[in-house]
C-alpha cells in the first residue's frame, strides 16, 4: 500500500496548508516510511512517538535555517498522515506505545490486514493521483521537472488558481 499513502499524504497536506513551499516529496516519503516495518508487524513507526520524535529532531536540527526546516518538516507531517490514513489510533497499544505498555498490538500490521479493502484503497490512490497530476499542472514538463527536483508545486496551482 504505497500509492494510497504517498498520494493521499500529498493531497491532504496540500488541502490543509495550500503551500507551494512544502517539499511534497518528503511528505510522500514520511507517509510511506512506516510501511518498511510491515513484514515484522506494526512497530515503533506506527506509534505517535515516532513522528513526534522526528518532528522534535527536525525542529532542533534546523534552528536558524528556515529553508532547510521547510524541506524536512514534510517528513514528520507525512508520518503523522500515515497514522491518520491507516486508522492507526484504532490500535491503542501500538498507537500509544510505550505509554500504555511495552508491547505492540497483536497481529499483522494494519496495511496487510485489510484484504480487498487494501486493493480498493490503492485504486482510490491511483484515481486521486491522476486528479492531482492534472490539478497541479504536472502534465507540463517544466512544472513536473520542478516538482521532481524540489518537491514544490507551482504557486499558481496551489493557491486555488490553475485549471
Amino acid at each position: 500500500m504505497l500509492i494510497w499513502f504517498a498520494v493521499m499524504g500529498i493531497v491532504v497536506t496540500w488541502a490543509v496548508f495550500q503551500s507551494p513551499a512544502i517539499d511534497y516529496r518528503m511528505v510522500a516519503l514520511g507517509a510511506v516510511l512506516p510501511v518498511v516495518e510491515v513484514p515484522f508487524g506494526a512497530g515503533p513507526l506506527h506509534t505517535l512517538l515516532a513522528p513526534t520524535a522526528v518532528l522534535t529532531a527536525v525542529m532542533l536540527a534546523t534552528r536558524g535555517r528556515r529553508l532547510v526546516r521547510r524541506r524536512w518538516l514534510g517528513l514528520p507531517i507525512g508520518m503523522y498522515l500515515h497514522l491518520v490514513l491507516d486508522l492507526g489510533w484504532t490500535r491503542t497499544e501500538t498507537f500509544w506505545w510505550p505509554f500504555l505498555g511495552r508491547s505492540f498490538s497483536p497481529g499483522a500490521a494494519p496495511e496487510v490486514g485489510r484484504g480487498w479493502v487494501g486493493f480498493a484503497l490503492e485504486a482510490v490512490g491511483v484515481a486521486v493521483g491522476v486528479w492531482a497530476y492534472r490539478r497541479f499542472g504536472l502534465d507540463d514538463p517544466g512544472r513536473r521537472s520542478r516538482f521532481l527536483r524540489t518537491g514544490q508545486l507551482d504557486r499558481e496551482f496551489v493557491a486555488g488558481g490553475g485549471r
